[in-house]
Parts: structure tokens; sequence; C-alpha cells
């Protein structure tokens, strides 16, 4: 079970629930893999609805690995996320707006 008001966030690889959350370590880890954008570039596109699937991957990898998950990116191609793309796009909102609130739930 996650605790929201720590960050964390289900995401289910395979049947299987894991804990995501955005720890510093995890988004240092995201904030690399985005070059020149920075992590509020990012977040302007999730509050404007231009997100891409490439950002979508990048929170969910970055929320698993911030939660314990080993995997990578390429890990996740064979993978059934529970709740398909929309799923999987909405976890990614939920880690950004927890991982930048103040301990609130939406």
């Amino acid at each position: 079970m996650v605790n929201p008001y720590a960050g964390e966030v289900e995401i289910t690889l395979d049947g299987v629930p894991h804990v995501a959350k955005l720890t510093l370590g995890a988004l240092a880890e995201l904030e690399a893999g985005l070059g020149d954008a920075s992590l509020m570039d990012l977040v302007e596109r999730f509050e404007g609805g231009r997100f891409s699937g490439r950002d979508v991957l990048a929170l969910v990898v970055a929320g698993l690995r911030g939660g314990g998950w080993r995997g990578q990116a390429g890990d996740l191609v064979a993978v059934e996320i529970g709740g398909g793309p929309v799923a999987a796009a909405k976890a990614a909102a939920e880690l950004l707006a927890r991982a930048f609130s103040l301990g609130e739930t939406k």
C-alpha cells in the first residue's frame, strides 16, 4: 500500500504492484535524462497537457527507481502496465504533483 503523503504512487507491472516515488536521487536522474529541458519544463508540459510518451516513460522509470525498482526504461517495453498508457500517464502526473506538494493529496 502506498502512502500519498510521502509522495508515493502505485504502479502495477505485470500484475505486481510497485511503489513509485520521486526521491531526490530519482529527480536528479530524471533531470539528467531530460537533456536541455528542466524539471519545470516537464511540469509545464504536464500542466498544459502537452506531455509526450517519452515524458511519461521517464517519469514512470524515475518513480519506480525511487521506490526501489532496479530496472531500466528498456525493461518496460515488454511489461504490461496496469491500466495501460492512460494509467501510466496518470501515475506520472501524480508523481510530479506529489513530489512538489507540501503533503497534500489530490
